[in-house]
């Protein structure tokens, strides 16, 4: 970038001026006419001492300075507030990355300091620097996996510079709970199809029909049709059960579904618009903001956005298009309630309506299902 210089030239005869620093070739970028004796002009900063040696009576004042020098001057002048600025983005850059509260969000104290223990393994404490996406995700599930017992449901949120962990503890069903002396009992109306007995003596057949708290598996130790002992009876008991499940589908079907697109982006906002530092642009996203830097009075300011992209599906759906989703929907609802060790056998709709804007399934399930429970044996 060439230097330029502006000029303020007075004088008899100004043009006469002119033609002298043509003759001797000074370029003139700009002439700019002021008075009959007076102009100003612009010339490369080169040439002004050369244009000092011709100017003889003419009076020659600089107005302004271009380019490089401008720059320069500019710096000089403003250098330590420049200084102070740009230390204050890194300084500000830098406490933005570093985690300063880590906050687990439940009732129970036990497991808080027993979660926040776990993450400072992990070095997610206060003071350490910030996880990426990934990161936090591996430390997600390695936990869940290292404590499948103890914890259901976990998520580490981002939110400035502090994480929130969400957490649900894993909660032992009714049916696992044992006693002393006790008989398995059938927890649901259903018929059988298996069982593991461990301990105690089975009274119930393959494929009989039990009522909810038929005894299955007993405690009691018979001979000769008399008690002679009463034990823990103990094991697992299959069965088959009915369920009855109704589904709202609508016929125009929306989705907003998330990608796995993710990317950090700096946007500057001033008043109501956003400007992007980013070559990739999502059309449509989730964002998580951090604040980086921002005006006390104006709407201006500075952050960092977590950015996920969104896909937004819209289809018209046909009569027969709404009845199968609304059934691929029932049985997702029905997946969602079974174990790994159970599963659906078979399943029928009922029926199917139309009401509105959308169907309406019901759809019979026929499920094999773990439906033991315990019952405690009273007395001797």
């Amino acid at each position: 970038m060439t230097s330029k210089i502006k000029l303020n030239v007075k004088g008899k005869n100004v043009e006469r001026f002119i033609k002298r620093l043509k003759s001797n070739n000074i370029d003139l970028l700009k002439i700019e006419y002021i008075k009959y004796n007076e102009i100003n002009i612009i010339i490369y900063k080169k040439d002004y001492e050369k244009l000092l040696e011709l100017k003889t009576i003419y009076d020659i004042n600089l107005v302004n300075i271009y380019g490089i020098i401008k720059l320069r001057e500019v710096i000089n002048i403003y250098k330590y507030i420049i200084i102070f600025i740009i230390l204050g983005i890194f300084i500000l850059l830098f406490l933005s990355n570093v985690i300063f509260n880590v906050e687990v969000i439940h009732n129970d104290k036990d497991l808080r300091n027993f979660i926040l223990n776990e993450l400072e393994t992990y070095d997610i404490k206060k003071y350490k620097f910030k996880k990426n996406y990934d990161e936090i995700q591996n430390i997600k599930n390695d936990i869940l996996n290292k404590y499948q017992d103890k914890i259901e449901w976990l998520e580490i949120e981002e939110s400035g510079t502090s994480y929130i962990v969400r957490i649900e503890p894993r909660i032992i069903p009714d049916n696992e709970v044992s006693y002393e002396k006790q008989n398995v009992i059938a927890g649901k109306s259903a018929v059988i199809k298996k069982i593991i007995a461990k301990n105690g003596e089975v009274i119930k057949d393959l494929n009989t029909y039990v009522n909810k708290g038929d005894i299955i598996i007993s405690g009691n130790i018979y001979l000769n049709e008399e008690v002679k002992d009463t034990i823990k009876a103990d094991g697992i008991v299959y069965g088959e059960v009915w369920y009855n499940v109704s589904v709202a589908y609508p016929y125009v079907y929306s989705e907003i579904k998330e990608k796995n697109n993710f990317q950090d982006v700096y946007v500057l906002k001033l008043f109501n618009k956003e400007i992007e530092f980013t070559f990739n642009k999502f059309k449509d996203k989730k964002k998580e903001e951090t604040i980086i830097l921002k005006h006390n009075i104006l709407p201006i300011s500075l952050v960092k956005q977590k950015q996920q992209e969104l896909e937004t599906i819209s289809l018209l759906l046909t009569s027969e298009e709404a009845n199968d989703k609304a059934i691929e929907e029932a049985i997702k609802k029905m997946n969602e309630n079974l174990s790994d060790d159970e599963k659906i056998i078979n399943y029928k709709v009922l029926n199917s309506s139309v009401e509105d804007d959308k169907v309406i399934v019901n759809v019979f399930f026929t499920v094999y299902e773990n439906i033991t429970e315990y019952s405690k044996i009273e007395g001797e």
